[in-house]
C-alpha cells in the first residue's frame, strides 16, 4: 500500500480575494430604521401565518387569543387556559397544547 506524502497546501490567489471596498457588506451602510422595520415585518408575518393556520374562523380566533396569552396576557385580562377553553368550546389541555405549539414555532421560552 502506497502512502501519499504530498500535502495539498492552499495557494494564495490574490485575484480571487475580495477587498472590503468590493464587498457590499462593508460598502453599504446599514440603515437601522430600515433594518428594524424589516425585522418587525418578519415577526408580524410569522405571527399572522401561525394565527391563520387553522381551518375555521373560530379556530383562528382561538389561535389569536393564545398568541395574546403568550405575548401580552394583560391584553386579554389575564384569562386562564380554562377560561379560554370555555369561551372557545375546547378543553384547557387543547389550549395548552396550542400555546406550546405557538412557543415552539416562535422560539419563545415558556
Amino acid at each position: 500500500m502506497k502512502t501519499n506524502t504530498k500535502h495539498n497546501k492552499p495557494t494564495s490567489n490574490k485575484a480571487a480575494s475580495v477587498t472590503p471596498e468590493a464587498d457590499a457588506f462593508f460598502a453599504d451602510p446599514v440603515d437601522p430604521l430600515a433594518e428594524g422595520r424589516a425585522l418587525g415585518l418578519e415577526v408580524i408575518t410569522h405571527l399572522l401565518l401561525w394565527m391563520s393556520d387553522a381551518p375555521t374562523l373560530e379556530s383562528r380566533g382561538l389561535r389569536a387569543t393564545v398568541a395574546l396569552y403568550c405575548i401580552r396576557p394583560d391584553l386579554i385580562d389575564g384569562l386562564t387556559f380554562e377560561q379560554i377553553g370555555e369561551l372557545a368550546g375546547c378543553t384547557p389541555q387543547a389550549v395548552h397544547k396550542l400555546a406550546n405549539d405557538f412557543r415552539e414555532n416562535t422560539g419563545m421560552q415558556s
